[in-house]
């Protein structure tokens, strides 16, 4: 009888460890359970890293006619754009005074001035550049037109040709090269924009022509 009774202990022994060890994984499970599963959702990752925020680039207004701003040009001048309705009308929007680029494009139109002036055309080059440094590029190289002065970039906004541009991995706020086109009643007929120096003043003899 001992025996078996010391049997029957050692088994209830037994069966309360085993109890005891699977508690903490029934517990484990029930919470589980009660936890509720995380669905992954479909085409979505992980949020990257915030970058660097870009220059945002000016927005490209839309220009329809010649704008009532007042300008300063070479030799003295002072004139409501407007106010030039009457003749064909060349904008043209350069970088910078007395650099390899602008200097042929000045050029360019020196040598065709004669046509430009038989159809009834003005032409102004427009910078950021002041007034001496306009009267200087403009006697150094003989221009027979007039230069206007933007150095508040007032005009150049206006048409939209500040754009972002990069150098020597440095970005920064700069001219587009841009040449804008009005007929006799101050319309817009045409626009070129990032303007290549070759060739271009053919192209725009061509629309005036078109006139």
């Amino acid at each position: 009888m001992a025996k078996k009774k010391s049997k029957a202990k050692a088994k209830t022994r037994s069966k309360t460890k085993a109890r005891a060890k699977a508690r903490p994984k029934q517990r484990a499970a029930a919470k589980a359970k009660r936890r509720p599963a995380k669905t992954k959702k479909a085409g979505r990752k992980a949020p990257a890293r915030t970058a660097k925020a870009k220059t945002q680039m000016p927005a490209v207004p839309s220009i329809k006619a010649l704008p009532e701003i007042e300008v300063e040009t070479t030799n003295g001048g002072r004139l409501r754009l407007s106010d030039l309705k009457g003749k064909n009308v060349v904008l043209y929007f350069y970088p910078k005074d007395d650099t390899p680029g602008c200097t042929t494009e000045g050029c360019e139109i020196r040598d065709h001035y004669a046509e430009f002036r038989n159809l009834d055309t003005v032409v102004y080059g427009v910078s950021r550049d002041g007034l001496d440094s306009h009267e200087r590029f403009k006697a150094k190289f003989g221009f027979p037109f007039e230069l206007i002065a933007d150095p508040d970039e007032k005009l150049c906004r206006t048409f939209g040709v500040m754009q972002q541009k990069s150098l020597y991995g440095r970005t920064y706020l700069g001219v587009d090269r841009s040449t804008f086109i009005f007929d006799r009643v101050g319309m817009l007929r045409k626009e070129f924009r990032n303007v290549k120096v070759p060739g271009h003043v053919d192209q725009v003899l061509a629309e005036i022509r078109r006139l």
